[in-house]
């Protein structure tokens, strides 16, 4: 399917026959049990968002200032207020992030008051401003900070009680957790299976684990997450690497905007936002693997179908007789057929994350490999290819994959030596 990040409908320009190693018996084929740890309905609707924004503003935006100390408005402003009123006159979910970290608060270091000061301030947030799409925890502190133990755990209790469809994210989750750096990349092995006892903050994931706890890769437009005068967005070819190794990784990008001293986010970072956006549904809009006729339950032409709720589901059977693989056959009209030099592959990952290894052939010449697949993978190629069979082979699985999509695109903006 055409990324979510401006909706646009994937042109048909082929005709594609798929085979695959199963029989076609799936019509009587029950659904298929899920591989445990399964996510919940709000994390399957934040992943499926793929990119959400950040803003930082504050009195940081007007002291030109990374770390501040906080006076508003003489004390009688409720940025808080404005913010969600403005995001959802306009049809937009509101998130929020509270840091831990209040600098002018009398009480930081004593353990009890400074707690209980920061969950009435959740609870404030939590009661007084409508629906909240996710929460954003980390463990903020200064260098030469005075000691301070904050209450995660209770935190995340209250935060629960008081709006059970939020997302809750911090380091180690409990419902996404963050990548482990602030540059916008997940490593190319990516679980969204956890252990929340044993994790490594930045580590791939555990795929024999209890949790799901989905990592999410934040980073700013610009080098700091407040705007300052003298700072750039970052370029196009920057922003569309980003794009490739967190959502083409598994993550959501959390990517930040920072509103300047105006309270509105520069005209250049508008513009260049606008061309991240063209540029993705340039590559996403058209799926040259498109065109076969959409088949019900369980079949292999699900991959092809563009929608998220429908899948390819192969038997045992079929993997202990032939090993899990599905192909397309490309036949296309005029002397040759059209290059591609982007492979986009998605499970069904509302059953559980499966995929270990995978491998992608184009008419029986390796041309990516890779291991965990999650919600979405991208392979940039070294160069552009073209062919008449594109074969995706399962080398390694928990259970039988369920494959939801199997895409081929053009990527005009950048160049081979880049890719």
């Amino acid at each position: 399917m055409a990324s979510p990040l401006l909706c646009l409908a994937a042109a048909a320009l082929a005709v594609v026959a798929v085979l695959v190693s199963t029989t076609e018996a799936w019509r009587a084929t029950p659904p298929p049990l899920p591989v445990l740890p399964i996510p919940s309905a709000p994390q399957l609707k934040w992943q499926c968002r793929e990119v959400i924004m950040f803003f930082h503003f504050g009195m940081n935006t007007f002291t030109d200032s990374e770390w501040g100390t906080g006076p508003w408005r003489g004390g009688r402003g409720d940025v808080v207020r404005e913010f969600v009123d403005a995001a959802r006159a306009r049809g937009v979910d509101a998130g929020l992030y509270l840091s831990p970290w209040d600098r002018h608060d009398e009480r930081y270091g004593e353990e009890v008051a400074y707690n209980e000061y920061y969950e009435a301030q959740l609870h404030e947030l939590l009661t007084g401003y409508g629906s909240v799409s996710e929460i954003w925890f980390d463990g903020a502190k200064g260098k030469n900070a005075t000691n301070m133990t904050y209450h995660f755990q209770e935190w995340f209790q209250t935060v629960k009680q008081l709006q059970r469809s939020i997302n809750i994210f911090s380091d180690d989750g409990p419902d996404v957790r963050w990548v482990g750096d602030e540059k916008g990349y997940a490593g190319t092995t990516c679980w969204s299976t956890v252990n929340r006892s044993m994790i490594t903050i930045g580590e791939a994931g555990i795929e024999k684990a209890t949790h799901w706890v989905p990592p999410e890769c934040d980073v700013s437009i610009r080098t700091g997450w407040f705007w300052h005068k003298n700072e750039t967005a970052k370029p196009l070819s920057q922003l569309l690497e980003i794009y490739y190794n967190s959502v083409g990784r598994n993550c959501v990008l959390l990517l930040n905007a920072p509103p300047n001293s105006t309270g509105l986010v520069e005209d250049a970072d508008i513009a260049r936002l606008r061309e991240f956006g063209a540029a993705v549904a340039t590559i996403f809009g058209t799926d040259l693997a498109a065109g076969s006729e959409r088949g019900a339950g369980f079949a292999a032409r699900n991959v092809l179908d563009g929608r998220d709720d429908t899948y390819w589901a192969p038997t045992g059977e079929d993997g202990r007789r032939n090993g899990y693989w599905i192909e397309l056959r490309l036949r296309r009209p005029g002397p040759g057929a059209q290059a591609f030099n982007v492979v986009r592959i998605q499970e069904h990952v509302a059953l559980g994350q499966r995929v270990e290894r995978h491998a992608v052939y184009v008419d029986g010449a390796p041309v990516a490999n890779g291991t965990t697949v999650g919600h979405k993978r991208l392979h940039r190629l070294p160069r552009p290819v073209a062919g008449t069979t594109v074969r995706v082979w399962i080398a390694a699985r928990r259970g039988p994959p369920l494959l939801s999509a199997v895409g081929l695109h053009y990527d005009p903006f950048v160049e081979a030596n880049t890719m």
